[in-house]
Protein backbone atom coordinates (compact mmCIF):
# COMPACT_ATOMS: atom_id res chain seq x y z
CA UNK A 1 0.00 0.00 0.00
CA UNK A 2 1.70 3.15 -0.93
CA UNK A 3 2.12 6.00 0.98
CA UNK A 4 -0.26 8.40 -1.15
CA UNK A 5 -3.18 5.83 -0.31
CA UNK A 6 -2.75 5.51 3.22
CA UNK A 7 -2.07 8.83 3.46
CA UNK A 8 -5.79 9.31 1.46
CA UNK A 9 -7.15 6.89 3.65
CA UNK A 10 -5.88 8.65 7.15
CA UNK A 11 -7.92 11.91 5.51
CA UNK A 12 -11.43 10.08 5.04
CA UNK A 13 -11.42 8.86 8.33
CA UNK A 14 -10.71 12.29 9.83
CA UNK A 15 -13.28 13.67 7.91
CA UNK A 16 -16.39 11.18 8.42
CA UNK A 17 -14.69 11.05 12.20
CA UNK A 18 -15.09 15.05 12.03
CA UNK A 19 -18.87 14.64 10.42
CA UNK A 20 -20.08 12.43 12.67
CA UNK A 21 -19.03 14.52 15.91
CA UNK A 22 -20.47 17.52 14.18
CA UNK A 23 -23.62 15.18 14.33
CA UNK A 24 -22.88 14.50 17.76
CA UNK A 25 -22.62 17.70 18.80
CA UNK A 26 -26.05 19.02 17.30
CA UNK A 27 -28.19 17.09 19.73
CA UNK A 28 -26.45 19.43 22.62
CA UNK A 29 -27.29 23.11 23.24
CA UNK A 30 -24.39 24.97 23.45
CA UNK A 31 -24.20 27.43 26.07
CA UNK A 32 -22.54 30.69 24.95
CA UNK A 33 -22.62 32.52 28.16
CA UNK A 34 -19.67 29.79 28.72
CA UNK A 35 -15.99 30.60 26.95
CA UNK A 36 -14.25 27.94 25.94
CA UNK A 37 -10.81 26.96 27.23
CA UNK A 38 -8.37 23.77 26.82
CA UNK A 39 -5.91 23.34 29.24
CA UNK A 40 -2.49 21.61 28.33
CA UNK A 41 -1.48 19.11 30.95
CA UNK A 42 1.78 16.89 30.92
CA UNK A 43 -0.08 13.95 30.35
CA UNK A 44 -3.27 14.96 28.58
CA UNK A 45 -5.50 18.06 27.55
CA UNK A 46 -8.37 19.03 29.45
CA UNK A 47 -11.07 20.71 27.74
CA UNK A 48 -13.34 22.88 29.86
CA UNK A 49 -15.91 25.95 30.38
CA UNK A 50 -15.65 28.82 32.15
CA UNK A 51 -18.76 31.34 33.11
CA UNK A 52 -18.18 34.66 34.42
CA UNK A 53 -20.09 36.65 36.78
CA UNK A 54 -23.15 38.74 35.13
CA UNK A 55 -22.23 42.04 33.89
CA UNK A 56 -18.27 41.15 34.45
CA UNK A 57 -16.00 43.25 33.09
CA UNK A 58 -13.43 40.71 31.38
CA UNK A 59 -11.37 43.97 30.10
CA UNK A 60 -11.30 45.72 33.34
CA UNK A 61 -11.39 43.33 36.05
CA UNK A 62 -7.38 44.17 37.64
CA UNK A 63 -9.21 47.13 38.94
CA UNK A 64 -12.17 45.39 40.54
CA UNK A 65 -11.77 44.77 44.23
CA UNK A 66 -14.84 42.08 44.67
CA UNK A 67 -13.88 38.80 45.28
CA UNK A 68 -16.68 36.27 44.20
CA UNK A 69 -17.02 32.63 44.65
CA UNK A 70 -15.84 29.73 42.24
CA UNK A 71 -17.77 26.58 41.53
CA UNK A 72 -16.72 23.57 40.27
CA UNK A 73 -18.92 20.90 37.96
CA UNK A 74 -17.57 17.57 37.19
CA UNK A 75 -20.36 16.00 34.66
CA UNK A 76 -20.94 12.33 34.68
CA UNK A 77 -19.71 9.08 32.28
CA UNK A 78 -21.79 10.35 29.41
CA UNK A 79 -20.30 13.21 29.07
CA UNK A 80 -16.81 12.33 28.01
CA UNK A 81 -15.24 13.06 25.19
CA UNK A 82 -13.36 16.38 23.66
CA UNK A 83 -16.13 18.66 22.10
CA UNK A 84 -16.03 20.83 24.93
CA UNK A 85 -20.02 20.92 24.68
CA UNK A 86 -22.00 17.99 26.42
CA UNK A 87 -20.41 18.12 29.88
CA UNK A 88 -22.94 21.75 29.98
CA UNK A 89 -25.65 19.17 29.73
CA UNK A 90 -26.62 18.69 33.38
CA UNK A 91 -25.44 21.84 35.18
CA UNK A 92 -25.74 25.09 32.68
CA UNK A 93 -29.41 25.26 32.17
CA UNK A 94 -29.48 25.62 36.25
CA UNK A 95 -26.73 28.18 36.90
CA UNK A 96 -27.71 29.92 34.13
CA UNK A 97 -31.17 30.78 35.44
CA UNK A 98 -31.76 34.90 36.20
CA UNK A 99 -32.63 34.30 39.76
CA UNK A 100 -29.12 32.06 41.11
CA UNK A 101 -27.02 34.75 38.36
CA UNK A 102 -28.43 37.78 40.16
CA UNK A 103 -28.57 36.70 43.35
CA UNK A 104 -25.12 34.47 43.50
CA UNK A 105 -22.90 35.72 40.99
CA UNK A 106 -19.71 33.85 40.79
CA UNK A 107 -17.20 31.91 38.22
CA UNK A 108 -18.02 28.39 37.07
CA UNK A 109 -15.46 25.87 35.95
CA UNK A 110 -16.90 23.04 33.61
CA UNK A 111 -14.35 20.17 32.81
CA UNK A 112 -14.55 17.38 30.13
CA UNK A 113 -12.63 14.14 30.94
CA UNK A 114 -11.95 12.43 28.12
CA UNK A 115 -13.75 9.15 26.56
CA UNK A 116 -11.35 6.39 27.87
CA UNK A 117 -10.47 7.86 31.07
CA UNK A 118 -12.46 8.27 34.66
CA UNK A 119 -12.38 11.06 37.17
CA UNK A 120 -11.45 8.49 39.57
CA UNK A 121 -10.96 4.96 38.34
CA UNK A 122 -13.15 2.90 39.78
CA UNK A 123 -16.15 0.85 38.80
CA UNK A 124 -19.23 3.00 40.09
CA UNK A 125 -21.14 -0.35 40.22
CA UNK A 126 -19.30 -1.78 43.37
CA UNK A 127 -20.57 -1.83 46.46
CA UNK A 128 -17.26 -0.41 47.97
CA UNK A 129 -13.97 0.72 47.04
CA UNK A 130 -10.88 1.91 47.92
CA UNK A 131 -9.53 4.94 47.08
CA UNK A 132 -6.28 4.74 44.94
CA UNK A 133 -3.29 6.02 46.12
CA UNK A 134 -2.74 8.53 43.09
CA UNK A 135 -5.20 11.13 42.29
CA UNK A 136 -6.34 10.87 38.66
CA UNK A 137 -4.33 12.65 35.49
CA UNK A 138 -7.84 13.95 34.64
CA UNK A 139 -8.20 15.12 38.57
CA UNK A 140 -4.77 16.68 38.52
CA UNK A 141 -5.66 18.85 35.33
CA UNK A 142 -8.81 20.04 37.42
CA UNK A 143 -7.16 21.07 40.30
CA UNK A 144 -4.28 23.08 37.86
CA UNK A 145 -7.82 24.80 36.23
CA UNK A 146 -8.78 25.77 39.30
CA UNK A 147 -5.55 27.53 40.04
CA UNK A 148 -5.24 29.13 37.15
CA UNK A 149 -8.15 30.40 37.24
CA UNK A 150 -7.44 31.72 40.96
CA UNK A 151 -4.59 33.56 39.84
CA UNK A 152 -6.02 35.05 36.48
CA UNK A 153 -9.95 36.28 37.65
CA UNK A 154 -10.48 38.08 41.75
CA UNK A 155 -11.81 34.51 43.45
CA UNK A 156 -12.75 34.57 46.86
CA UNK A 157 -10.45 31.40 47.95
CA UNK A 158 -12.20 30.84 51.11
CA UNK A 159 -15.79 30.37 49.03
CA UNK A 160 -14.59 27.14 46.26
CA UNK A 161 -17.24 25.09 46.06
CA UNK A 162 -17.56 21.82 43.97
CA UNK A 163 -20.49 19.71 43.06
CA UNK A 164 -20.89 16.73 40.08
CA UNK A 165 -23.09 14.16 39.83
CA UNK A 166 -22.81 10.22 38.70
CA UNK A 167 -19.19 9.80 37.85
CA UNK A 168 -18.68 13.10 38.97
CA UNK A 169 -20.08 12.45 42.78
CA UNK A 170 -17.29 10.02 42.64
CA UNK A 171 -15.13 12.63 41.74
CA UNK A 172 -16.32 15.07 43.99
CA UNK A 173 -15.47 12.88 47.11
CA UNK A 174 -12.73 12.02 45.48
CA UNK A 175 -11.32 15.61 45.19
CA UNK A 176 -12.36 16.63 48.69
CA UNK A 177 -10.72 13.70 50.81
CA UNK A 178 -7.37 15.12 48.99
CA UNK A 179 -7.67 18.72 49.45
CA UNK A 180 -9.99 18.87 52.06
CA UNK A 181 -8.51 22.77 52.99
CA UNK A 182 -9.27 23.98 49.66
CA UNK A 183 -13.05 23.73 49.29
CA UNK A 184 -15.70 25.29 51.31
CA UNK A 185 -18.68 23.23 50.82
CA UNK A 186 -19.12 20.38 48.61
CA UNK A 187 -22.28 18.77 46.67
CA UNK A 188 -21.88 15.34 45.40
CA UNK A 189 -24.73 13.69 43.53
CA UNK A 190 -25.77 9.70 43.29
CA UNK A 191 -21.87 8.83 43.68
CA UNK A 192 -19.77 7.22 46.26
CA UNK A 193 -16.34 6.99 48.31
CA UNK A 194 -14.14 4.89 49.95
CA UNK A 195 -15.84 4.83 53.49
CA UNK A 196 -12.09 4.67 55.52
CA UNK A 197 -11.33 8.57 54.56
CA UNK A 198 -14.11 9.63 56.55
CA UNK A 199 -12.00 11.40 59.25
CA UNK A 200 -10.89 13.21 56.19
CA UNK A 201 -13.62 15.00 56.00
CA UNK A 202 -15.12 15.77 59.27
CA UNK A 203 -14.65 19.86 59.05
CA UNK A 204 -16.28 19.77 55.41
CA UNK A 205 -19.59 21.18 54.61
CA UNK A 206 -21.20 17.96 52.46
CA UNK A 207 -25.12 18.06 51.03
CA UNK A 208 -25.04 14.99 49.20
CA UNK A 209 -28.26 13.45 47.23
CA UNK A 210 -29.38 10.28 45.87
CA UNK A 211 -32.20 8.28 44.40
CA UNK A 212 -33.81 5.69 45.85
CA UNK A 213 -34.42 3.96 43.14
CA UNK A 214 -31.49 4.18 41.16
CA UNK A 215 -30.24 0.89 39.41
CA UNK A 216 -26.97 2.71 38.41
CA UNK A 217 -24.99 3.81 41.28
CA UNK A 218 -26.33 1.98 44.50
CA UNK A 219 -28.13 4.46 47.02
CA UNK A 220 -25.91 2.58 49.53
CA UNK A 221 -22.86 4.05 48.36
CA UNK A 222 -24.34 7.25 49.84
CA UNK A 223 -25.86 6.31 52.38
CA UNK A 224 -22.54 4.45 54.09
CA UNK A 225 -20.73 7.43 53.55
CA UNK A 226 -22.96 10.00 55.25
CA UNK A 227 -23.27 6.97 58.09
CA UNK A 228 -18.99 6.72 58.08
CA UNK A 229 -19.40 10.36 58.69
CA UNK A 230 -22.28 10.82 60.94
CA UNK A 231 -20.32 8.87 63.53
CA UNK A 232 -17.29 10.92 63.38
CA UNK A 233 -19.75 13.98 63.86
CA UNK A 234 -18.82 15.67 60.76
CA UNK A 235 -20.87 18.38 58.65
CA UNK A 236 -23.04 16.21 56.92
CA UNK A 237 -26.52 16.50 54.97
CA UNK A 238 -28.04 13.89 53.31
CA UNK A 239 -31.10 13.87 51.60
CA UNK A 240 -32.84 11.06 49.50
CA UNK A 241 -35.55 10.95 47.21
CA UNK A 242 -37.57 8.35 47.29
CA UNK A 243 -39.35 7.89 43.64
CA UNK A 244 -36.32 9.14 41.79
CA UNK A 245 -34.14 7.10 39.91
CA UNK A 246 -30.40 7.98 38.43
CA UNK A 247 -31.48 11.34 37.95
CA UNK A 248 -31.48 12.93 41.48
CA UNK A 249 -29.11 16.52 40.01
CA UNK A 250 -32.12 17.23 38.53
CA UNK A 251 -34.54 18.00 41.64
CA UNK A 252 -31.07 18.95 43.32
CA UNK A 253 -30.38 21.27 41.12
CA UNK A 254 -33.69 22.78 41.12
CA UNK A 255 -33.69 22.89 45.15
CA UNK A 256 -33.12 26.59 46.28
CA UNK A 257 -32.38 25.89 49.64
CA UNK A 258 -29.32 24.03 48.17
CA UNK A 259 -28.07 26.78 46.53
CA UNK A 260 -28.92 29.42 49.48
CA UNK A 261 -26.96 27.21 52.12
CA UNK A 262 -23.73 26.18 48.76
CA UNK A 263 -23.06 30.08 49.08
CA UNK A 264 -23.31 30.73 52.50
CA UNK A 265 -20.44 28.41 53.10
CA UNK A 266 -16.72 30.01 53.73
CA UNK A 267 -13.75 28.35 54.81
Amino acid sequence: MTKKLLSFLFFCFNFLFSLYSFGQDKKYKDYTEFSRHIFEGKELKTPYRLLVPQNFDTLNFSKNKQKYPLIIFLHGAGERGETNLVPLTHFAPYILKDELRTKYPCFVIIPQCPKDKKWIETDWKLDAHTQPKEMSDVLSNVLKIIKLTEKKYPIDSKRIYITGLSMGGFGVWDLITRFPKKFASAVPICGGADEKTAEILKKIPIWTFHGALDKVVKPERSRNMVKAIQKINGNIKYTEYPDVQHDSWKPTYLNHLMWEWLFKQKR
